[in-house]
């Protein structure tokens, strides 16, 4: 049985700088009924994402934006409720593009069942999923690690930089992070092994990056972007490499930074040293899912990767934890619980 309404996220207007409550608007639909070729999913988890803060905005992305009025883009893991697809059946676990709603429907395009036997269905949304994967590939395909070398992970403590500092590990790297806080820092070395993380909320993160790096930095995974791009990029050796999957510290930003003109110092670097930065997104690489899942489930089943989410419930406070996620207050991959998980007692 499905419930009688469907609860929705609707982007009410697009912000200007950091998000507020009033972008966000909490609504009601009828449930759809699937036609042909469609099924219906309910929504159990909803992942909350940096990117989500981009598709507010109305510029030129990579993607389309949220329309005003419209629900709010995201992945979720769901149930599978009606069916008139073949491959998919009432009680398929699913992860898709449903958006922040607690139904949606779907094609099948872009979908992926969701075996519970690898683990908790929800890390279909981070460590076994889009997270995940961008680590596995933004690191592999473009910071190329080797045996020795020194890679430095922004957002440490992340859905991303958490996975990229333990597959760094596992491929023979020292590993030093960088985190905001003293607990997150912690975290990443006690509990997932990085050589090092330096928190950049305290002062003087150039001087103690170069302490931590004395052999400069071979491979930076940059999330963050800010003052930690500005300690990092002095001490990046020749031929060093910078997959550059976010730049958090500037998505709430309206105009561009005041203060003098970087370009120049980075395009210099750029040239001198021969580094390679390099853009991407987890579709770039998605012929390697099957690669990605045989390797990081077999490290995650092994404990040479660990995990962490950080989980809330109720749809109604997706608007509020994704602002939080923006300043940084999540710890671990932020999780919405839409509804009952069928996979748990």
């Amino acid at each position: 049985m499905t419930a009688a309404r469907n609860r929705q996220i609707l982007l009410a207007s697009r912000p200007t700088g950091e998000p507020t409550p009033d972008n966000f608007r909490l609504a009601e639909a009828d449930v759809p009924e699937p036609g042909p070729g469609q099924m219906l999913l309910r929504t159990v988890y909803l992942s909350l994402d940096p990117y989500m803060r981009g598709r507010m905005d109305a510029g030129p992305s990579y993607a389309e934006p949220v329309g005003v009025g419209a629900v709010m883009e995201g992945g979720a893991v769901g149930e599978v409720v009606k069916s008139n697809l073949p491959q998919y059946r009432p009680g398929d676990i699913a992860v898709a593009r449903t958006g922040w709603q607690e139904f949606a429907l779907s094609d099948g395009t872009g979908v992926q069942k969701v075996d519970p036997a690898l683990g908790p269905i929800s890390y279909a949304l981070g460590v076994l999923g889009m997270p995940g994967l961008t680590a596995y590939t933004g690191l592999l395909n473009i910071g190329q690690p080797k045996p020795g070398e020194t890679l430095v992970v922004a957002a440490a403590s992340g859905a991303v930089g958490s996975v990229v500092g333990q597959i760094g590990r596992i491929k023979g790297c020292r590993v030093v992070g960088i985190a905001g806080g003293e607990r997150k820092c912690r975290y990443a070395t006690e509990e997932l092994g990085f050589d090092e993380c330096l928190d950049h909320r305290q002062p003087g993160l150039d001087k103690r990056l170069k302490a931590a790096c004395p052999k400069g930095i071979d491979i930076y995974f940059e999330n963050v972007g800010g003052a930690v791009f500005e300690a990092v990029l002095p001490l990046l050796n020749t031929f060093a490499r910078v997959p550059v999957c976010g730049l958090i510290a500037h998505y709430n930003d309206a105009d561009l930074p005041a203060g003098p003109n970087r370009v120049p110092l980075l395009m210099r670097s750029v040239l001198v040293k021969r580094l390679t930065v390099r853009g991407f997104i987890v579709g770039d690489f998605a012929a390697q899912y099957p690669d990605f899942l045989r390797d990081v489930g077999g490290w995650l089943r092994e404990g040479r990767v660990k995990y962490r989410e950080d989980v809330t419930d109720g749809l109604e406070n997706a608007p509020d934890e994704l602002i939080g996620l923006l300043r940084g207050e999540n710890f671990g991959k932020k999780v919405i619980r839409v509804g009952p998980d069928p996979t748990r007692g």
